[in-house]
This record gives C-alpha cells, structure tokens and sequence, in this order.
C-alpha cells in the first residue's frame, strides 16, 4: 500500500507541475509587457482628451480598460449612467464626482468609484485648471461605446 500511495502521490505532484505550464501556453495570448498605449482620442473643440493606455489590442484581453483623461477648465459631463464599474484616480487637478446624488471633491491622490447602474456626474470645479485622472473600466468595451465619435490619433 505504502508503494502504491507514494506511486500517486509522485504522479500528482508531476501533473500539477505540467498542468499550469500547458494552461498558459493552451491560451497563447499576445500582449505588451511595456507600452506607451495605443492611440489619442480628442473630441470637436478639445475640451476633453484622452490616451489609451491599455486596451484589448495590448491587453491580450477584455478584462479591462485603461485611459489617462484629460479634462479642460470648466468641464462639465452631464448626468449619464453606467453599464460598467469606472474607478478615476486623480494625477492633478480637482474634479467634481457626483454619484446617485451624492458629490465628493476629488483632488490629486484620490480615487473616485461608479457601479454599474450608477447615474454620475463629472466636473472640473475651477476655470483655469484643468484635470487629468487615469480611468480604469471593468469589463472593457466602454472605450468604442463612448468615443466612438472622437478624432483619433496612433501613439507611435
């Protein structure tokens, strides 16, 4: 029994060695290790602005999507709804985030959270200061859904 039991033993130990090695290779996903993102969209008048950063095309896949936005002085995105988590962390500037009614003051070093179903407001209190957050959306498809009108342009 004691041969028999160790024989098994061996044998899981060496599948569970090859099992994870032939589930990553299986999937042959192609990304980026490192990228400078993919493109810039700009809507008409340049009031917002926002490079891609990752996306499914360097991703590897839809799990998420990452954008560095920037919002001109002034900015202020009407009252819109979800269909995604959205997370804004902001890098300078400030931005108004108002969620289902309720506002909080982000400022540089904060983070900001919208469910789905959540009706948001964003908007750029000052008039001189622009603000830039990175926007991370789960799952991804937000990206083509909202900017899909915008002007685009490749980082090379």
């Amino acid at each position: 029994m004691n041969s028999v039991t160790r024989l098994l033993g061996s044998g899981v130990v060496v599948l569970a060695l090859f099992l994870p090695a032939t589930a990553v290779t299986a999937q042959e996903v192609s990304y980026d290790i490192g990228s400078k993102g993919t493109r810039f969209l700009e809507f008409a008048g340049g009031a917002s602005s926002f490079k891609i950063l990752l996306e499914e095309v360097n991703l590897g896949g839809q799990e998420l999507e990452i954008a560095e936005h920037s919002f001109a002085p002034g900015t202020n995105i009407g009252g819109h709804a979800h269909t995604s988590i959205e997370i804004f962390y902001v890098l300078s500037g400030e931005l108004e985030h108002t969620v289902n009614g309720e506002t909080v003051l982000l400022t540089p070093g904060m983070v900001g959270v919208v469910r789905n179903g959540d009706e948001v407001i964003h908007k750029v209190p000052s008039a001189d200061i622009p603000a830039r957050v990175l926007i991370i959306w789960t799952p991804a498809g937000k990206i083509e859904r909202i900017f899909g009108r915008a002007t685009e342009r490749k980082i090379q």
